[in-house]
């Protein structure tokens, strides 16, 4: 099973981030990048819908904040794409298959593959040994970081967007299904920076508002000579504390750096903000890990 060491549970708590090489194998990663392949020549985003991802606040705030398309993703399996792969009217001026960003944010509810995945015996380990007596899944998303349209994802925290009260109640679990590499866009962490709280927010505006996000607070500006890169292999789990501050390069390489990441939340004792985005709906309330 796959219990963290005690040097292992002390690098995390001192870093903010884990990696585990080898966590899964080569064909678990080769299940999922199938997976995925049939969901994407299934296919079928209405023009109106076709949103592009952004990590950029003001890009952000148009792009998704004003549609209801991303504001009522997380119970629903949705696709969200690279910028600048419409024309004026929507349509697509490269391959589909080729111009998405990311699916988004129920694959964990509503996929038996990544269901599996996301609830497998070794990531129920995983959670016990950091400790975690509730958790529950919030999110998940499978990214592509396509080669050369990949952008870049700025420095954030991922509380920023899945904000708990007390804090340090939220874990990213990344999976990477291809080597992430400093070409083909890896993640890069300030060590540490889980400790100094949480500078902006995303909120959901009141229902009929325009748009329908905005933030709280601002971004500082960070060092970049604080950023330490964390290339992986194939296989390899990223734990990630919801405060610790990364980012990734825009991809350059002629290869894509496909992962799957999905978040928990240790519910015992939390709030779940009633200003986040992404809510749990009657139809889909947050999964516990544990089955």
């Amino acid at each position: 099973m796959a219990y963290l060491s005690p040097s292992q549970l002390q690098k995390f708590r001192e870093d903010g981030f884990l990696v585990l090489e080898g966590f899964w194998s080569a064909d678990e990663c080769v299940a999922m990048q199938r997976r995925i392949g049939e969901i994407l020549a299934e296919m079928d985003v209405p023009l109106h819908c076709r949103t592009e991802f952004s990590t950029q606040e003001e890009e952000q705030l148009r792009a998704q904040g004003s549609t209801d398309y991303f504001l009522s993703s997380g119970d629903k399996i949705r696709f969200f794409f690279e910028k600048g792969v419409f024309d004026e009217k929507g349509n697509f001026l490269v391959p589909p298959e080729k111009s998405i960003n990311k699916i988004g944010h129920a694959l964990h509810a509503h996929d038996p593959v990544f269901r599996c995945v996301t609830h497998s015996p070794k990531v129920q380990a995983l959670a016990r040994s950091l400790g975690l007596r509730m958790p529950v899944v919030v999110q998940s998303m499978y990214i592509f970081k396509q080669p050369h349209l990949g952008g870049e994802v700025s420095p954030h925290q991922d509380a920023s967007f899945l904000y708990t009260e007390p804090l340090g109640r939220v874990l990213g679990v990344w999976i990477a299904l291809e080597d992430a590499t400093l070409e083909n866009g890896c993640l890069w962490f300030i060590p540490g920076s889980h400790t100094g709280g949480v500078s902006r927010r995303m909120v959901r505006a009141p229902a009929g508002s325009a748009p329908g996000t905005s933030f709280l607070g601002t971004e500082p500006a960070r060092d970049n000579s604080l950023f330490v890169p964390t290339p992986v292999r194939r296989g390899a789990l990223v734990l990630i504390h919801g405060e610790v501050v990364h980012k990734s390069e825009q991809n350059f390489s002629d290869c894509s750096r496909q992962a799957y990441t999905f978040h928990l939340m240790e519910a015992a004792g939390t709030v779940w903000s009633p200003d986040n985005w992404l809510q749990p709906t009657a139809e889909l309330p947050f999964p516990p890990l544990y089955t």
